[in-house]
């Protein structure tokens, strides 16, 4: 935690690749713990982190706010690490019609400053399934951040409904396949300096499965590198926390890191 915040401090800015590149800060797997609604016979995310370093398809459901933190150590290529954090709200019956849900996230901490946006719309189709089209890093300052500019993704996900979670209304197993430009397919200038190619492979997915009730075990492909993590939910409220471990393998980046996030959504009006 020290070396996140003395680098948030010292104005050196890699959140924006860090976070916005490699993790999807808050909007889908966020929204999905608890905030979709069965109002059909079928089954549904069950209501804990689904997905940490790439998006869902699953969305929120009605109106919330959310906001929440994350971090990763070390960041690739250095031997610091550093935070984001995020905001936002969402609107709007993904059964009927659309959900909405619009973010915006500081890069520095510290000065609550280096602005960029995320929007993401969703919309649930058959059974136990959900699609997105979300765009990241929408706006985010030429002069203090490098990303390489916007990205643009599509999302598809499925609930087994063979599967029920320990959550009523849940599925123990649920995936993720998508695919977008940006930090989906483009890597940083230090992994084309390394020799580790100028793109990733645009296509990214993963598999989340409740390993306990309150605990589900994550595996992910963010289009550029492999990461584990646990979602997990350790209070009877809609707080999620995710913890795990990215660039596993050498496909990125010069060595693994970890990442978390804690995010809390609350409920406007259902």
């Amino acid at each position: 935690m020290i070396a996140f915040l003395s680098l948030a401090c010292s104005g050196s800015v890699y959140a924006q690749s860090t976070f916005e590149r490699k993790l999807q800060t808050g909007l889908d797997s966020l929204l999905s713990q608890g905030t979709t609604k069965n109002l059909r016979d079928e089954l549904l995310p069950n209501d804990i982190l689904q997905n940490l370093i790439s998006p869902s398809g699953w969305g929120g459901f009605g109106t919330y706010i959310f906001g929440g933190i994350g971090g990763v150590y070390p960041q690739a290529y250095t031997k610091t690490g550093d935070l984001i954090t995020f905001a936002g709200f969402c609107i709007g019956d993904p059964q009927k019609i659309v959900n909405v849900a619009v973010g915006i996230n500081s890069a520095d901490v510290s000065t609550s400053s280096d602005f960029s946006g995320n929007i993401v719309v969703s919309r649930q189709i058959f059974t136990g399934s959900s699609i997105a089209v979300g765009g990241l890093q929408l706006f985010a300052s030429k002069i203090q951040s490098d990303a390489p500019g916007s990205t643009f993704y599509f999302a598809f996900s499925h609930a087994i409904q063979s599967l029920p979670s320990a959550t009523p209304g849940g599925s123990k197993l649920t995936y993720t396949i998508g695919i977008g430009n940006g930090r989906f397919y483009h890597k940083s200038p230090d992994d084309i300096k390394a020799g580790r190619g100028a793109h990733g492979t645009a296509i990214f997915g993963s598999i989340s499965y409740e390993l306990i009730k309150k605990v589900n075990f994550i595996t992910e492909w963010s289009g550029i590198n492999l990461g584990f993590s646990l979602g997990i939910k350790p209070l009877h409220s809609p707080l999620a926390i995710g913890i795990g471990i990215d660039n596993v393998t050498r496909y990125s980046s010069n060595k693994p890191n970890s990442t978390f996030s804690i995010s809390y959504p609350l409920s406007v009006n259902r």
